[in-house]
């Protein structure tokens, strides 16, 4: 008998979700649904293939929506993290299983006991971050308390960066995911962490000032900044006594600093519209944000405003993104300083078609056993095909889909909203993770903790 699994969203990152599902169809007996608002987008490859179907979905079409969701055995919504809870209340009624790669809500935690109660599992943060970092790091976290240790500290960073061989820009830097998060991402709360034993804040106005180090053996050095939040997942982690406890954002060392320009200068706020923003060129829109002058040009009124040098290699990047250009226009009308800067960083920072992207993530683990402080450095780096297979596409999409399925096959059964932190789900994916060259490697290094002389203040 035929396992129908319900996917709402086909976007970018749904590429090898599909096809592992597909690749699945004959030998556990699946049918796929997609249900889609745009299925003109889905490729060929995906709507040629007898064990899928198709469907225009409107996700407020409540009628169709719950139509669809009732026929599923499971559903997989890879919809904005905010239209989870349209469907998870109809899995809640239609008694149907549920998969997200999306942060918990607190629309979500709330119905948890009705889950629960129906014996309903709702898998969330089922992606790369979060996701893949839940399941790694509860993989050694677990370890190392097996054998008798205390953790006092743990940092992870994750970064969706472009490949060596596709880099070639001065940012070292490509959009491998949504650029209108990329372009918002710290906003919205000030960073919180602990380290050595220490609560730190870093409001968003020096988040991009506030970074730290890394070496990842074979690719060079990296930078990372602190995320919104980083106490999140201490009581989820166990990590309530923990020193040191910071997740952040991983970039290539000075792209934090070039970026603080735009949040100095205001180009990612969000909170209003430009008045006649479709008119105007890429000048126009850097002029707004500087003082008036009768006399100095717009590259001069920046240098002076910023303190850039001429010869600073932020100069360089912001010349490079065409900033000054008087005859490029931004076509966006009533836009926000976010959407017309996200639009000029889309004009040099799309990945071409034969573009490899690159995720790269790093854990270090310190801990103590039998008297000694020690520590486990792990990282994970994986290189996408092009602009459709990208490594964002891959590290997201197979935990999903190896999550639905296992639910499918009853290997995942523990009821409610949920993370990935038990052993019944990180254990498996992760080794099934390793045959699609997803994989971490491990370091015993010496136990550093905090290092004041890797942090840029």
């Amino acid at each position: 008998m035929l396992r129908k699994i319900l996917v709402i969203g086909a976007g970018k990152s749904t590429s090898y979700l599909l096809d592992y599902f597909l690749e699945k169809a004959e030998s556990e007996q699946l049918q796929i649904t997609i249900g889609d608002l745009h299925p003109e987008m889905i490729p060929s490859r995906i709507k040629n293939q007898v064990a899928c179907e198709i469907i225009q979905l409107d996700i407020f079409d409540e009628a169709l929506r719950k139509n669809l969701i009732s026929q599923s055995n499971i559903v997989v919504s890879m919809l904005p993290a905010s239209l989870h809870i349209l469907v998870a209340r109809d899995c809640i009624a239609l008694k149907k299983h549920l998969v997200t790669a999306s942060y918990i809500s607190k629309e979500l935690k709330e119905i948890s006991p009705a889950a629960e109660q129906k014996g309903l599992i709702f898998m969330n943060e089922m992606g790369l971050d979060p996701g893949i970092d839940h399941m790694s790091a509860m993989q050694v976290i677990d370890r190392i308390r097996e054998k008798g240790g205390k953790m006092l500290l743990f940092e992870s960073f994750t970064g969706g960066l472009v490949a060596p061989e596709s880099d070639t820009n001065l940012w070292n830097y490509k959009f491998t995911w949504n650029p209108r998060n990329v372009v918002l991402a710290g906003q919205g709360g000030t960073a919180k962490f602990i380290q050595e034993g220490t609560y730190k804040y870093i409001p968003y106005h020096r988040l991009f000032r506030r970074t730290e180090y890394f070496e990842i053996e074979g690719y060079g050095r990296f930078e990372g900044y602190a995320n919104r939040d980083s106490l999140n997942y201490r009581e989820a982690y166990g990590l309530q006594d923990v020193l040191t406890l910071y997740r952040g954002t991983l970039r290539r060392v000075g792209f934090s600093k070039a970026w603080n320009i735009f949040v100095q200068l205001g180009m990612t706020d969000d909170s209003y519209v430009i008045e006649n923003s479709e008119k105007m060129s890429f000048r126009d829109y850097t002029n707004l944000f500087l003082p008036y002058s009768p006399t100095d040009s717009v590259e001069l009124k920046l240098r002076h405003y910023l303190k850039i040098d001429q010869d600073d290699i932020v100069w360089e990047k912001l010349l490079e993104l065409n900033l000054f250009d008087s005859k490029k226009t931004i076509p966006l009308v009533k836009a926000s300083p976010a959407q017309m800067l996200q639009y000029i960083l889309e004009q040099k920072w799309s990945l071409g078609d034969d573009d490899k992207d690159m995720i790269v993530m790093y854990h270090k683990f310190g801990y103590e056993l039998d008297g000694e402080k020690r520590q486990i450095d792990s990282n994970m780096v994986v290189t996408g095909k092009n602009r459709t297979h990208t490594a964002m596409a891959k590290t997201l999409g197979l935990p999903v889909a190896m999550a639905t399925l296992a639910i499918l096959n009853k290997k995942i059964t523990t009821p409610g909203v949920q993370i990935p932190i038990r052993k019944e789900v990180y254990k498996p994916i992760l080794a099934e993770l390793q045959k699609y060259h997803i994989r971490f490697r491990e370091y015993d290094v010496p136990y550093f903790g905090y290092n004041p002389d890797t942090q840029i203040i």
